[in-house]
């Protein structure tokens, strides 16, 4: 082996490792986007007073009283 063919090799161990050798730009796949039932929000009216959930505390909208608690 010369130093012209060690050279060569040297450069394209370089060329793969910087990704000098792709056809075109890489992208990530898009995960798919699964809804679980405990992400639902219900539709509430608005109490402007007491809390659903403690009717002794002034509602803070917090949303807990639209959701599973989760």
């Amino acid at each position: 082996m010369n130093d012209e063919t060690l050279r060569a090799m040297i450069r394209q161990a370089i060329a793969r490792q910087q990704g000098g050798d792709r056809q075109g730009p890489v992208y990530a796949a898009p995960l798919p986007v699964l809804s679980h039932a405990s992400h639902f929000r219900y539709a509430l009216p608005d109490s402007g007073g007491p809390c659903l959930i403690e009717p002794a505390v002034a509602c803070n909208h917090c949303g807990y009283c639209q959701s599973h608690g989760h």
